[in-house]
């Protein structure tokens, strides 16, 4: 049993804001961010139906972050 919460893609979308990212542009329910040097990932928003652990392994690795990182800006 994984210790970390389940998280919706707006929740996502406001930690890694946090550590630096900004939405750069929105397509339909995918909001696409980008760090300032340069890293990039995709966020899905779907209402308050939470991100998938595969998923979120993606968004976490293209981000170049750890669980700990990200459980520090929630």
């Amino acid at each position: 049993m994984s210790i970390f919460p389940s998280l919706t893609g707006g929740r996502l979308i406001k930690a890694l804001e946090r550590v630096g990212s900004v939405v750069i542009r929105i397509k339909g329910s995918h909001h696409f961010l980008r760090h300032e040097d340069g890293r990039c990932t995709v966020v899905p928003v779907h209402g308050n139906e939470s991100i998938g652990k595969g998923l979120f392994a993606q968004i976490l690795r293209d981000c170049d972050l750890s669980r700990e990182e990200l459980q520090e800006c929630l």
